[in-house]
């Protein structure tokens, strides 16, 4: 069973999540965890100590569902890469769309707070993409991530009635990285 903290944060983020940062109130997390008035606030004793904490435990969810779902190994060419990153957007904007919808809210409110992560998972694109032989694999690795941060967005919003094709956004995700040079 998760400690109380782990309890509070992530009813913190369903309330990010669904209400945005204007939902997260100390007495909201109670209510929505399920613990007497005053909880969150002994642990979290203002607003700032509290968004803190629920940033810190998203890097914790994330870097979990990271180890969870990550390839075992680097990708054999750019035909399996992209369809290992469309399939990462669909799991974001999918299973743990609660958790991308409160790292949207939480960016709008406090940009420099997801900066780092952000770098990282470009930087981690990027040196895959080098390594794969791709010329330009900074630029290329930027233009996967925004497409990726756009169509997340959009599935999670104008087209959340929508059955996302996961071959479709592969395939997109080739367009934007260009011939493979491998081949």
């Amino acid at each position: 069973m998760p400690d109380r903290r782990a309890q509070l944060l992530d009813a913190a983020l369903g309330l990010v999540a669904g209400k945005g940062m204007k939902g997260l109130t100390h007495r909201a997390v109670d209510a929505a965890a399920g613990f007497a008035e005053g909880t969150t606030s002994n642990y979290y004793r203002n607003r700032t100590a509290l968004v803190d904490a629920v940033l810190d435990r998203l890097l914790e969810l994330d870097a979990e569902l990271l180890r969870n779902t990550a390839p075992a190994g680097p990708p054999a060419d750019i035909a399996e890469l992209s369809g290992q990153l469309a399939a990462m957007v669909l799991v974001l904007a999918g299973k743990h769309a609660g958790i991308t919808r409160a790292r949207m809210a939480l960016s709008l409110d406090r940009p420099e707070a997801v900066t780092a992560g952000h770098h990282l998972l470009v930087g981690g694109l990027e040196h895959t993409l080098a390594a794969m032989g791709m010329p330009d694999a900074a630029a290329r690795a930027r233009d996967v991530a925004d497409y990726g941060d756009g169509l997340m967005l959009h599935l999670l919003t104008v087209r959340r009635d929508e059955q996302p094709d996961t071959a479709a956004i592969a395939a997109a995700v080739r367009r934007l990285l260009g011939p493979d040079p491998a081949s």
